[in-house]
């Protein structure tokens, strides 16, 4: 347990100050080594003491425990203080009983004639402590079953018990200030049962729900995130909204940067925490070090992966960040995020845009960055389908201009997307065109460049979540292509993650994929978000659109996944594309013969991949 400041010092009901409730202690403290050394040497006498045996043993006793009240003041001055009762105040409490002990045998060995036996300080002493700790304990029951709770707080049940919804209820119990006033625990496992934590017992488990809600008359049922199956969240959510109570979640550890758990962590439930599927982030290690005191560069940093990647780069230290887009209010936005403030005027937001070549090269010139995460991109399929032109100027052109802008850079990561693998539309063309004009630059460029492909990110703009749930607050039917479509999701902080751990592990010339569990049938995610609504929404099924697939890839036909490094993230080669070849594309040419020919430049160039290192 982590050392508690002062000010989470348990204190008794009403105005006892620290220096009586020191005194309270010092007194019991001394009691305990009277009654540890009378007990050891009762026992050593064989239950025979006389008043003069008894009053030497009580003057070594008394002795002793000035010893340990003197350590104690040199402890609490070196180490500071402890909540009485803690696990820390525990332990120092041990350490320097048991030094008192040891300095009192010390002193009355030597001794011919042996005030007390030479055991009684040893066997004194742990009878003492046993005493202490005992007292110590009573101390921080009465404490916790007396501290005021806020006039406010309401009654609440915590389902789970684990690390986290353990430092949820301690948090609880401690803050007088809290919102929530936890009145029993729920759990499914069997282990569990009658199991108690901070003075809270596990009531039940999910079956129990609607009756235990009912008995303690809590308001509130907290579910902790921690490991948890969807498939369980969403049943104990239904049984708590039956038994007429709300339901709050505390998300895991892992998203609570290292920090204390709070009462102000608990939150609503998100319609992201309904899909389920479990998140791999936390699996995913972050070495934050690569980027300390490197120039980086993120393009397309407006856009939903790149504001989260600047967000997440900016905790890495990097010695400068600049942000480039295009489009002036989402960098307003991104640096009021980052800021709390907007003033446009620094000179870390670029206005730019990456189809104009000789900008971007007087940019990545002037400001020579170390590491460039290139995420700018079109990326509507529907909408490129239709204008394959544009997307060639964007998505392969303008890419091309930022890799050979970047000619010095030592990384160089481009955010590529599932849709590359096996591409049937524009989206996926323009896309693995970028992965193999990536590799390109690996083959001939001394730094690492490397492309990472993604899933659907959940919430990002234009994602099919985003666009169901604008469908139900307009009151209209949510549209989906097919019953049976699936897609792969990930988390906005699961992809950049990725993105991040791209940079460190990522080999040159390759790919790198982010394993994301099982697809999911985007029919579920409608019903599941209609099941939400405050009114009855219908789901009306459009057809599959042009270019798009019934179930996506993760790997084109010819790839294999093989994960070297990491047993989440597979390594996939990608073979190398001549820019030359892509620059006569025409982008207002005819969009058939357009999308025709981004096709034949992904199958002849994906029919011949080379080998990984290692893999020859």
């Amino acid at each position: 347990m982590d050392r508690e400041t002062t000010a989470d010092v348990v204190r008794p009901r009403g105005r006892t100050t620290h220096r009586a409730a020191t005194l309270s202690l010092l007194t019991l403290d001394t009691a305990a080594w009277c009654g540890g050394f009378l007990g050891a040497a009762w026992t050593r006498y064989e239950f025979d003491l006389t008043a003069a045996v008894s009053g030497r043993i009580l003057g070594v006793a008394l002795a002793c425990a000035a010893l340990y009240a003197l350590l104690t003041l040199v402890r609490s001055q070196v180490y500071g203080r402890y909540p009485i009762g803690s696990a820390g105040d525990a332990r120092g409490l041990a350490a320097t009983v048991a030094l008192a002990a040891v300095v009192t045998f010390a002193g009355v060995l030597p001794w011919a004639e042996r005030p007390v036996p030479a055991t009684t300080p040893l066997v004194g002493g742990a009878v003492a402590l046993v005493l202490m700790a005992t007292a110590r304990g009573l101390w921080r029951a009465h404490a916790d079953r007396h501290r005021p709770a806020a006039r406010h707080a309401e009654r609440c049940l915590v389902y789970g018990v684990d690390a986290a919804s353990e430092r949820l209820v301690r948090a609880l119990l401690h803050d007088p200030d809290s919102s929530y006033r936890p009145m029993g625990l729920l759990d499914d496992a069997p282990e569990s049962r009658g199991l108690r934590l901070e003075g809270l017992r596990v009531l039940g488990g999910r079956e129990q729900v609607g009756d235990v809600v009912r008995a303690t008359q809590a308001r509130t049922v907290i579910f902790s995130m921690s490991s948890s199956d969807p498939q369980l969240l969403r049943d104990v959510r239904t049984r708590t909204l039956e038994a007429g109570a709300a339901f709050k979640v505390l998300p895991p550890v892992r998203e609570l940067l290292d920090r204390p758990v709070a009462a102000t962590d608990v939150r609503d439930l998100q319609l992201t925490d309904l899909l389920g599927r479990a998140q791999r982030v936390a699996e995913l290690t972050v070495e934050r070090g690569g980027l300390a005191g490197r120039r980086v560069l993120v393009t397309g940093a407006g856009g939903s992966i790149g504001s989260e990647l600047c967000r997440q780069i900016a905790r890495c230290e990097p010695d400068e960040l600049m942000m480039l887009d295009r489009d002036e209010s989402a960098l307003h936005a991104l640096q009021m995020s980052l800021h709390g403030r907007a003033l446009l005027d620094g000179p870390e937001l670029i206005l730019a845009d990456i189809r104009d070549a000789e900008g971007i090269a007087r940019v990545v010139a002037d400001r020579q960055p170390d590491v460039v995460f290139h995420a700018a991109a079109l990326k509507h399929l529907t909408m490129l389908q239709r204008h394959p032109g544009e997307a060639i100027k964007t998505n392969i052109l303008g890419t091309l201009n930022v890799l050979e802008a970047c000619r010095d850079v030592a990384e160089f990561v481009n955010i590529s997307t599932d849709k590359a693998a096996n591409p049937t539309s524009v989206l996926g063309y323009s896309k693995r065109i970028t992965e193999l004009l990536t590799a390109y630059q690996a083959e001939r460029m001394n730094g690492t460049y490397l492309s990472v492909r993604f899933g659907n990110v959940l919430s990002s703009r234009g994602s099919v979540l985003t666009a169901f749930q604008a469908q139900i607050r307009a009151g209209v039917p949510i549209t989906v292509t097919h019953p049976d479509v699936t897609r792969y999701f990930m988390t906005v902080q699961e992809a950049v993650h990725l993105v991040l751990q791209a940079a460190t592990i990522g080999r040159g010339g390759e790919a790198l994929v982010l394993d994301m569990g099982e697809p999911v049938r985007i029919a579920d995610v409608a019903r599941r978000l209609a099941a939400e609504a405050d009114r009855p929404v219908d789901i009306v099924y459009t057809g599959l659109r042009p270019g798009e697939k019934l179930h996506e890839d993760l790997f084109g036909a010819d790839e294999v996944d093989t994960r070297p490094l990491h047993p989440l993230i597979s390594h996939v080669p990608v073979p190398a594309l001549d820019p030359d070849e892509v620059r006569a594309l025409d982008p207002y040419a005819d969009p058939d013969e357009l999308i025709k020919r981004m096709a034949a430049f992904c199958e002849t160039i994906g029919s011949s991949l080379p080998a990984l290192p290692g893999q020859r």
